[in-house]
């Protein structure tokens, strides 16, 4: 087993940039060095921690997806928290006020529409524009650096589930991408220092690494819930439950009105390698159908190397919408754009231009030109 280390980690090595300034941390429950010791306690132990920055889900990941968070103090280091999620998405002129340095340690999933990474980028930009540094300490992407997937988002659908064009898998590490996105937004002014991994290959997991999982957000407790995530996080988009309110989110997807048994059967029939579908029942505890029976299948990944999650997710929809044509419907966002249009980055699959396999195919030129243009931000091989 080679010796492997996280970004926070290797804390020292970045010592002559926080000694002596106030440190402000972006960070959540996932921000742990190898003995599971947060990395407030060792920035506020060490330096001058002087701000918390919460994103979705809080500091210490118990607030479920899209509520608002409030502003407070963190009970175990006394340091003001500020919400940068729901009120605000953005560093204000006092948040600024509060640190001269901003680190960014947590760990994200690998997939575009996780709002951690803009919780970063935009960081990045209000940093560059007020001439404060930005160190991220860097984190394994859980899904592996060797491959993309899914679709290339068109800008017109932007939204703080996706920002920028990148494919739904997009394969970097959150250090990478901090790098990607500094030239991608044309960041010139921002001093950025990413503290590299140790002992990371891209084909590396991290149940090979044996590194403990510690769930990024509330509905991702297990790594196969986030390898499944990639693909059916498309369903928040539908009246389908993703299994939210259930012990098996992103793995179990239903509704009331399915007949579980014929759907099994219908998915079992198209060759998707390294994925099968199991008939399944579950009552939702909040979300969709709580307090409902639902019918409908299991995700299992039984090859992850060769299975293709979104490919898998999508042609699960595609069979939902064509045996349920009076059940099934998209859902509209409060802004009223379709959900889905956000999560896919474009409306083509909505709008019937593409199957599962024929969008996936026409983002394919897209997800491999992302790939070459991303190598050069590649810190591991």
């Amino acid at each position: 087993m080679r010796a492997f280390l996280s970004g926070l980690d290797s804390l020292s090595a970045v010592d002559a940039l926080l000694r002596g300034r106030r440190i402000g941390l972006m960070t959540n429950q996932t921000g742990v060095d190898r003995s599971l010791r947060h990395s407030s306690a060792l920035l506020s132990e060490r330096y001058d921690l002087t701000a918390l920055f919460a994103v979705e889900h809080g500091i210490r990941g118990d607030i479920q997806a899209g509520e608002r968070l409030t502003g407070q103090a963190d009970p175990a280091t006394g340091v003001p928290v500020y919400a940068v999620y729901g009120g605000t998405h953005r560093l204000t002129a006092e948040m600024l006020n509060a640190f001269d340095v901003l680190c960014f340690d947590m760990q994200d999933v690998g997939a575009r529409f996780y709002t951690y990474l803009y919780a970063l980028s935009f960081a990045m930009e209000a940093c560059a524009e007020a001439d404060k540094p930005v160190i991220v300490f860097d984190r394994i992407n859980p899904l592996g650096g060797t491959r993309t997937a899914g679709t290339v988002l068109d800008e017109r659908f932007a939204s703080y589930i996706g920002m920028y064009p990148l494919p739904t898998r997009y394969g970097l590490t959150i250090g990478e991408y901090a790098l990607w996105v500094k030239a991608y937004l044309g960041l010139e002014r921002l001093k950025l220092t990413v503290v590299p991994l140790t002992g990371w290959r891209r084909s590396d997991r991290p149940d090979g690494l044996k590194l403990t999982w510690i769930a990024p957000s509330p509905n991702c407790p297990t790594l196969h819930a986030a390898e499944c995530y990639i693909g059916a996080c498309v369903f928040e988009g539908t009246n389908v439950s993703e299994g939210r309110g259930t012990t098996l989110p992103f793995e179990y997807i239903g509704a009331p009105w399915i007949d579980a048994l014929e759907l099994e059967a219908r998915l079992n029939a198209v060759p998707l390698p390294g994925v099968r579908f199991r008939a399944c029942w579950f009552t939702p505890t909040f979300s969709k159908y709580a307090g409902e029976r639902c019918a409908g299948v299991q995700m299992h990944i039984t090859d992850r190397d060769q299975a293709d999650a979104v490919e898998a997710a999508l042609t699960l929809l595609d069979a939902i919408r064509a045996m349920y044509p009076e059940d099934f419907r998209f859902l509209l966002s409060a802004d009223g754009v379709h959900t889905i249009d956000k999560i896919l980055g474009t409306d083509s699959y909505r709008l019937g231009m593409h199957d599962a396999r024929s969008l996936l195919e026409a983002h394919a030129g897209a997800r491999e030109a992302f790939r070459r243009e991303s190598e050069r931000f590649m810190l591991y091989r």
